[in-house]
């Protein structure tokens, strides 16, 4: 039974969703170039605005913050100039979006107009697309987070990708606490960035979320592992797996729910290392911010998730 707060939240929700889609499809028509770029960046810039000081807080509408300066031009000196072809003059990317004669860094059809625009000059396709991102953040990893982002919108075509599940299913025997940031002494002294769930070998192991499958191998410390990048540009980590799942590649997207691997004991070693602690799903979380990325405690989603999954019986 969802609450008369929720049901309001939840619509108010899917409006901004479909407000925003709205936007990207028409971008599409106008530029050639597939709504899921323009979802994607602008995802990406709404994730730096809840996690940076120096950034505005985000907006139901579009996320893309774009400098003064490089909106209005470097060497204009109108930084709040709105007019286009003076900021055109000045080599700024302002443009109007929405035919009312005013370059507006606020308005919404403006600054997709200005992000179109500007992928215009490389192309349409994938990899000019690619390279017009890599010119403008100039970061290879922010780069590779909205081509991630791009395709999961393109797999999924919506723009909720928020769901999350327990990363067990919770009709199995387990049990965990909080462990982040706990002393660990093997291989070098190191706080534990997770939070170990003891369970069974073989348990299944599955995806939190929706997102991108960014890792996948063996490590020393983590034995066979996977991480997953989601919509939200927070990296799940999941560690001491028994095996894959079957047919997991890299750069694969996956959804809530997924089966993604088996509990298991592997690491501390060289490939194939296994039985040196109990089977355990080690369960980490890493966020970014556009310069650096850190780890932050886990316990407090699974407790969430946890609580949500055993109320839909998943």
């Amino acid at each position: 039974m969802i609450s008369p707060v929720q049901a309001e939240q939840t619509n108010n929700d899917q409006q901004h969703y479909n407000l925003r889609m709205k936007l990207f499809k028409k971008m599409e028509a106008v530029t050639s170039i597939p709504w899921y770029y323009y979802a994607a960046i602008d995802q990406y810039e709404r994730n730096l605005r809840f996690v940076r000081k120096d950034l505005p807080e985000p907006t139901d509408g579009i996320s893309i913050y774009i400098p003064e300066e490089k909106w209005s031009g470097l060497l204009n000196p109108n930084k709040q100039d709105t007019n286009p072809y003076s900021i055109a003059a000045f080599s700024g990317i302002g443009a109007d979006g929405n035919g009312d004669g005013r370059a507006d860094r606020t308005n919404n059809e403006d600054i997709l107009a200005a992000i179109g625009n500007y992928l215009l000059t490389y192309g349409t396709d994938h990899d000019n697309i690619k390279i017009a991102l890599w010119r403008y953040y100039g970061r290879d990893k922010t780069v590779s987070v909205i081509i991630g982002n791009a395709h999961m919108y393109k797999a999924y075509k919506k723009l909720d990708l928020q769901k999350k599940v327990f990363p067990l299913p919770t009709n199995y025997n387990y049990t965990y606490k909080s462990t982040w940031g706990a002393a660990r002494g093997w291989g070098g002294r190191r706080i534990h960035e997770g939070t170990d769930i003891f369970a069974d070998y073989g348990v299944p192991v599955r995806s939190t979320s929706y997102g991108i499958i960014e890792m996948k191998g063996w490590n020393r410390y983590g034995g066979w592992r996977i991480g997953i990048r989601d919509i939200n540009n927070t990296y799940h980590y999941y560690a001491h797996l028994n095996d894959f799942a079957k047919g997991l590649k890299l750069g694969q997207p996956v959804e809530p729910g997924m089966l993604i691997g088996g509990v298991g004991s592997t690491g501390y070693g060289p490939p194939g290392t296994s039985g040196k602690f109990p089977p355990h799903l080690h369960f980490g979380m890493y966020k970014d911010n556009g310069r650096t990325e850190w780890s932050f405690d886990p316990y407090p989603h699974l407790k969430v998730w946890e609580r949500q999954s055993k109320k839909a019986g998943y």
